[in-house]
């Protein structure tokens, strides 16, 4: 079990984003949360097995269909909480 913490850029918002990325999780079997951020990204936590957070953080490199990804970055997380499902959270 991994969390990584990721910060997208480019158009993200206002594009389904967040609730695609909550999808992909839960279809993975990924825990964490995703929001927006005032500055126009989209920030996550994702936390499970390497190979299925490889595959989200692929995948939030193209988005969903109207998303126009310039940027992920991906950094180490570290948590000790664990989380029970992945959620979509308030703009910080």
């Amino acid at each position: 079990m991994i969390t990584r913490h990721l910060l997208i850029e480019g158009l993200v918002q206002g594009v389904g984003y967040r609730a695609a990325m909550r999808a992909e999780a839960e279809r993975l079997g990924v825990t964490g949360w995703v929001r927006n951020r005032a500055d126009g990204s989209v920030e996550a936590v994702a936390q499970g097995p390497v190979e299925r957070l490889e595959r989200l953080i692929a995948w939030a490199r193209r988005g969903p269909p109207a998303a126009r990804v310039s940027a992920v970055q991906v950094a180490v997380a570290e948590h000790e909480h664990r989380f029970a499902r992945f959620e979509q959270l308030r703009t910080a």
